[in-house]
């Protein structure tokens, strides 16, 4: 993980001072990336401890579309507490819009409501196109931001089928216990704003999680995930946790297993998820800026 410590340092050395809508005050640098390659480790911060049990219940909020905090709550998660109203509701943030993307049909000659679930759309074309250059999916909605209480920052994510070279196929044969795969899965986020201390470890796990689940149901290899920034940031009142983040040597990265048995992305629990040899420093606390 020595690209987040270096993005850390560039942001620190470069960074501008910046007003958010916060009001807590940040120093900004803008159009990041960062890139890591799946098949040497799972990319996962070390230099402070990560809540896992946060990074997978999210993700598995987010597949199953859920907007509401009651299942997050009810498995100790408490990261999307402070935006969701009285009785938990968050507005059609990001699951939502993954798996149920509303839309009006004139086909038919009347306007009829239906949904796009484009998480699902994304794992066919990998299946059944996977030279796809359109395999994306988004959680900018324009029409459906002043619903949400908090606009996403991770808007959009594509996967990308790289063949995998005759020669080298053999060296996956039974990675999945299935067919040998033909293909490498990469995945590139795009993130419109980062608090690059607090948020950014938690997207990159995220989404490395994903990209392998996703690899797992598609008979393909995890391969790279990219992470592109648009206003990569520090909030002001983070600046001494970052210091202390910088000081620490990073360990190996840890490993991730899947239960091999499941082939359909709803099909995933937390029990069948499993990160292996994670050593890490000690938690660094620091405020959220709402």
């Amino acid at each position: 993980m020595r690209q987040y410590l270096e993005l850390l340092k560039k942001i620190m050395l470069d960074g501008q001072k910046k007003e958010d809508r916060t009001g807590t005050g940040t120093i900004s640098i803008f159009g990041t990336m960062m890139r890591f390659d799946l098949r040497y480790g799972f990319p996962l911060v070390t230099t402070k401890k990560i809540h896992l049990k946060s990074v997978i219940h999210e993700l598995l909020w987010f597949i199953e579309g859920d907007t509401n905090v009651k299942y997050l709550q009810d498995n100790g998660v408490r990261i999307w507490n402070e935006w969701a109203d009285k009785d938990g509701n968050l507005g059609p943030v990001y699951g939502y819009q993954w798996r149920n993307w509303e839309k009006f049909d004139q086909s038919v000659g009347i306007y009829i409501k239906r949904s796009v679930d484009q998480l699902k759309e994304a794992i066919d074309l990998i299946k059944n196109k996977p030279e796809s250059r359109r395999i994306i999916v988004s959680a900018w909605n324009p029409a459906d931001i002043p619903k949400m209480a908090l606009a996403p920052c991770h808007c959009l994510f594509q996967f990308n089928c790289r063949e995998i070279h005759p020669s080298e196929r053999s060296n996956y044969k039974d990675f999945y216990n299935k067919e040998t795969p033909k293909y490498f899965l990469d995945c590139r986020l795009d993130q419109r704003s980062c608090d690059s201390f607090l948020g950014l470890p938690f997207n990159i796990a995220s989404y490395a999680l994903l990209t392998h689940m996703v690899a797992q149901v598609t008979n393909t290899v995890p391969g790279d995930f990219v992470w592109m920034g648009g206003d990569t940031h520090i909030y002001s009142n983070h600046f001494q946790q970052v210091n202390t983040q910088l000081e620490r040597e990073p360990y190996p990265l840890p490993t991730l297993k899947l239960n091999p048995e499941i082939d359909n992305i709803d099909d995933f629990t937390y029990n069948d998820i499993e990160i292996v040899g994670y050593n890490h420093h000690p938690r660094i606390k620091a405020p959220i800026s709402v």
